[in-house]
């Protein structure tokens, strides 16, 4: 076992894991944490992405010892009971989702996007979900959910 100290969503917590334990695994079945999803196992999908640190992280990558010190923000974290974050408010607002599955990987990339790249252009949104993937939307009404979640981010 090893003993791993991190912050998620703002809380500090200490635990013992097995040194192959991967993030995603922690936060969905240590802290039940379920909206970070498991999609593909290969870390080709995106649907497991967190913020480590304040970068968007595919967490089926990341082993826990690699966690352990860091600062994580999963989809839980970035709302509160009075209000969404205005990035999801604009994936709601622009239907930037049908099923469901992918959005909070595509929401937590797109809130690093918007510190990245603030003025990102469509070319340069595609490019960076690149590692992103939704079986559904076809992308274009996600493409405008984060141009107007950037908007209302810098705002």
């Amino acid at each position: 076992m090893y003993s791993v100290t991190l912050t998620v969503n703002g809380e500090k917590i200490t635990r013992q894991v097995e040194p192959r334990t991967l993030l995603v695994h922690f936060i969905r079945e240590h802290l039940g944490l379920t909206g970070t999803h498991v999609g593909c196992d290969t870390s080709q999908c995106g649907a497991c992405v967190v913020h480590v640190d304040g970068v968007s992280v595919k967490s089926c990558t990341m082993l826990m010892p690699q966690a352990d010190g860091c600062t994580i923000t999963t989809i839980e974290g970035i709302g509160d009971d009075a209000r969404l974050h205005p990035m999801q408010e604009a994936f709601r607002e622009h239907h930037g989702l049908q099923c469901g599955f992918c959005t909070p990987g595509m929401i937590m990339r797109a809130i690093d996007m918007a510190h990245t790249h603030p003025q990102a252009d469509d070319e340069t949104i595609r490019k960076e979900l690149e590692g992103n993937l939704c079986r559904c939307t076809g992308y274009q009404n996600i493409v405008a959910a984060i141009q107007a979640g950037m908007t209302a981010m810098r705002a």
